[in-house]
C-alpha cells in the first residue's frame, strides 16, 4: 500500500517524515481539542493552535531519535523544519476527518502485520482468526469499533490519502518518450569565444574614468562593519559534579541576562576572566581556532544585534559545545567605511579595465555576428565541431545549452550568441542535427520517474494548498 508513498518520499519528505517518525503522530486528533495561551500559539488550523512547546518537545525527541544533541533540536531551522511537518500532519488530519475516509477492517490489520501480535493471528493456510482477534482486543480493552476508530486507524487515513494523492499517473506514456526523444537528440556544434581577458591588452583607463567609478561604487569598496568585543566562558571540569555545574550554568545565564549592562558581576561572582577580541566581522574572528567560543555563528549573529549593538547589552548566554557556555557584548562598533580612493586605486583600475575589456569583446562578437547571419556558412575562427545533446552537454552550461537545443532544425547552419556575464560572449554555429540510435533504456526509465515525480509533486502541492485554505491556517506568532 506504502509502495507509491515511498517512490515518491523526496518529494513529499516534510510528509513521510511524520510516519517515519511514529511520536509524531501523537498530535494527530489530541490536538484539535483545548486552547493554549496566545502567547505559545505559533500556527492556528482551523482556529486550534499548535504551540511552541509542542514544537519543543517534537525537536527534541527527533534530535534524539537521529542522535542529534540539544543544540540541533534548539536550532530555529530544526525546529521551522519541525513545525512544517506538524503543520502539514495536522492539515492532512483535518482533510481526513472533512473527507470522511473510512478504513475497513482488513486494511488496518494488514497495516499493523509487522506487529507479531497480529501477525501471529494468521492460520497456516492464509486465513484470519477473527475470533482471536477479538480476544485480543478485549484482553487490552478494547472492542471492534473503539480499535477501528483509533489513533491508529486515523494514521493510516491520513497514509492512504497521501498514497492516493501520490498516486498521479501521467496522461500518456508517450509523454515521456518525447521527452526522452528531446534529451537524446544531438546537435552538432562549433564555438567562437570572445574573451574579456583577451582585450585587456587594448584597455588603460584614465585616471578620471577611474575617479568617476569610484565614486558612483563607493559600497563595492568599503571595509566591512566590525566590533570590538569582550567576553567570559565557562567550562565544565571534567571532575566536577554535573549538578554542581548544571546550577553554575543557570547562575551564568541568568546573571548575564538580568545584568546585561556589564559582565563584570557573572565574571567576578564565578571567578571567570573577562577576555578581549577585537577586529570581529559577521564572518567571524580572523586567526583564531573554529572551536574558539567567538567562532560559533549564534555568538557572532547575536552579537550583530540591536541589542548589542545598539544598546550594548550584553548576549544571551550560548551553549557553544558541550559543557561550554559563552557570553559576550559589544564594546565598540566599527561601522562600514569607504576606503579612501589611494588605498583601492589598483582594485579600481582593475574592475574599470575588466568591464572596458567586456564590452570591446562584446563589440566584437556583434561585429562577427551580424557578418554569420549573412554568410552563416563560413566557419573561419570556429573550434572543432562537437556533438552535444541535453542528455551529453560537454561543456555547454546553462543558457548555452538551452540556446544551442532550441536552434530551428529546419534552418541550419545557424549562429547563436550567449553572454557570459563578466567573460564576454561565445558565438555557436550549429549546423547538423541527428537523432541516435538504440536509446539507453535505464536513461528513459529515470526521465520518465522525474516526470511522474514532478506530476505527483504538482498534485500535492495542490492538495495541500488546497486543505489549507479550508483549515484556515494562520500563523500567529514567528518561531523564536
Amino acid at each position: 500500500m506504502f509502495d507509491t508513498v515511498r517512490k515518491h518520499q523526496k518529494i513529499l519528505q516534510l510528509v513521510l517524515m511524520l510516519f517515519i517518525v511514529p511520536s509524531f503522530v501523537m498530535f494527530g486528533i489530541s490536538s484539535y481539542s483545548g486552547f493554549m495561551d496566545k502567547e505559545t500559539d505559533l500556527v492556528k488550523v482551523k482556529g486550534k493552535p499548535i504551540t511552541s512547546q509542542e514544537v519543543d518537545n517534537a525537536a527534541k525527541r527527533q534530535a534524539e531519535r537521529v542522535g542529534g544533541n540539544v543544540q540541533i533540536a534548539q536550532s530555529l531551522p530544526f525546529r521551522q523544519a519541525i513545525l512544517n511537518e506538524l503543520l502539514q500532519q495536522r492539515i492532512l488530519g483535518f482533510a481526513v476527518i472533512n473527507l470522511r475516509l473510512q478504513v475497513g477492517k482488513e486494511a488496518l490489520i494488514k497495516s499493523l502485520q509487522n506487529i507479531p501480535q497480529i501477525r501471529a493471528l494468521y492460520r497456516q493456510d492464509g486465513s484470519f482468526d477473527d475470533v482471536r482477534f477479538k480476544q485480543l482486543l478485549a484482553n487490552n480493552g478494547l472492542n471492534e469499533e473503539q480499535f477501528y476508530a483509533s489513533q491508529a486507524s486515523f494514521d493510516l487515513k491520513i497514509s492512504q490519502l497521501v498514497n492516493s494523492v501520490a498516486r498521479t499517473e501521467l496522461a500518456s506514456p508517450k509523454l515521456s518518450e518525447i521527452v526522452s526523444t528531446l534529451y537524446e537528440t544531438e546537435r552538432q556544434v562549433q564555438a567562437l569565444k570572445f574573451d574579456a581577458k583577451d582585450y585587456l591588452s587594448k584597455v588603460n583607463p584614465s585616471q578620471e574614468e577611474m575617479q568617476a567609478f569610484y565614486s558612483a561604487n563607493s559600497k563595492l569598496f568599503e571595509s566591512p562593519e566590525y566590533v570590538d568585543v569582550e567576553y567570559i566562558v565557562l567550562k565544565a571540569d571534567p571532575k566536577s559534579d554535573a549538578k554542581v555545574f548544571s546550577e553554575k550554568a543557570d547562575l551564568f545565564a541568568n546573571m548575564t541576562y538580568d545584568q546585561s549592562d556589564s559582565l563584570k558581576p557573572a565574571a567576578d561572582k564565578l571567578k571567570l576572566r573577562i577576555q578581549t577580541q577585537k577586529g570581529l566581522t559577521r564572518s567571524g574572528p580572523v586567526g583564531v581556532s573554529r572551536d574558539h567560543p567567538l567562532a560559533n555563528p549564534k555568538v557572532v549573529q547575536a552579537l550583530f544585534g540591536d541589542e548589542a549593538v545598539k544598546n550594548k547589552r550584553n548576549i544571551e548566554a550560548v551553549q557553544v559545545a558541550p559543557g561550554v557556555f559563552v557570553s559576550a557584548r559589544v564594546v565598540i562598533f566599527h561601522p562600514a567605511q569607504t576606503l579612501p580612493f589611494k588605498d583601492v586605486a589598483g582594485e579600481v583600475k582593475r574592475q574599470v579595465s575588466q568591464r572596458a575589456a567586456e564590452k570591446l569583446a562584446i563589440n566584437a562578437a556583434a561585429d562577427r555576428f551580424s557578418s554569420l547571419e549573412k554568410d552563416p556558412k563560413n566557419a573561419a575562427g570556429f573550434a572543432a565541431p562537437v556533438w552535444v545533446s541535453r542528455n551529453k552537454p560537454a561543456n555547454l552550461v546553462g543558457s548555452a545549452i538551452d540556446d544551442v537545443m532550441a536552434t530551428n532544425p529546419n534552418k541550419l547552419p545557424a549562429i547563436v550568441s550567449v553572454k557570459e556575464p563578466g567573460a564576454g560572449v561565445t558565438l555557436y554555429r550549429v549546423d547538423q542535427v541527428r537523432q541516435p540510435s538504440g536509446g539507453d533504456a535505464k536513461v528513459h526509465k529515470a526521465q520518465a520517474q522525474q516526470i511522474q515525480a514532478l506530476v505527483a509533486q504538482s498534485e500535492f502541492a495542490g492538495f495541500m494548498a488546497y486543505w489549507r485554505d479550508a483549515a484556515n491556517v494562520k500563523t500567529i506568532n514567528p518561531l523564536k
